[in-house]
């Protein structure tokens, strides 16, 4: 099966036959593989979409620069979603390897993102590559002034459950000027939180 064809199997509707294509592509890439999956980020087909975003994934490191690049400067917002996403299954594919700087500071970068589509899936994405970028997070949790993302941040630090997270959410509880939709979600993250770090000291 050529690139295309392989490429064209992602719409199956059976999900054995995406997967089957995924795998394929990964395994057997060329240098057309990356911009193709790249082209379809802004497809109406949602389950085309997402299986470009999974098959990215799947690459790994080698897709961060492209990806990026489109986080940062495609004007599609949903490009942008899509790229966060890919580069979040970067990271869950491939938990062992450091992730690499340049898409790190791509995600930090569309924390800024006026769109939550993008911005919240940074966060997700975050989320994903864990401790190395905790203190990213928490720096963004005290420097937003965007209550829904702040309420993802504070969501994402608590899955992470690092210790430093308690004290950034312990300050942002003291603050009496915290909103309360973002004091609701600290409250219940620090109770998610004292459980994690209990758990892993005893």
């Amino acid at each position: 099966m050529s690139t295309e064809e392989r490429l064209q199997q992602l719409k199956h509707p059976n999900p054995h036959m995406r997967e089957r294509a995924m795998w394929e592509l990964v395994d057997h890439p060329d240098e057309t593989t990356i911009p193709r999956l790249m082209s379809i980020l802004d497809d109406e087909d949602t389950t085309y979409r997402r299986a470009a975003v999974k098959t990215l994934g799947a690459i790994g490191h080698d897709t961060i620069p492209l990806l990026v690049e489109a986080l940062l400067n495609s004007e599609n917002v949903t490009v942008r979603g899509s790229a966060a996403k890919a580069l979040a299954q970067v990271a869950l594919n491939y938990p062992e390897d450091p992730f690499p700087s340049l898409g790190i500071e791509g995600l930090k970068a569309a924390l800024q993102d006026p769109n939550p589509v993008v911005n919240i899936a940074a966060v997700m994405a975050m989320g994903v590559i864990g401790v190395p970028i905790v203190a990213i997070l928490i720096e963004a949790l005290q420097t937003t002034d965007n209550p829904a993302l702040a309420m993802s941040i504070v969501n994402a630090l608590s899955a992470i459950g690092d210790p430093r997270s308690l004290d950034a959410i312990n300050m942002l509880l003291a603050d009496e000027s915290t909103d309360s939709y973002v004091r609701e979600a600290a409250t219940s993250a620090l109770s998610r939180l004292e459980m994690t770090t209990k758990f892993k000291s005893s």
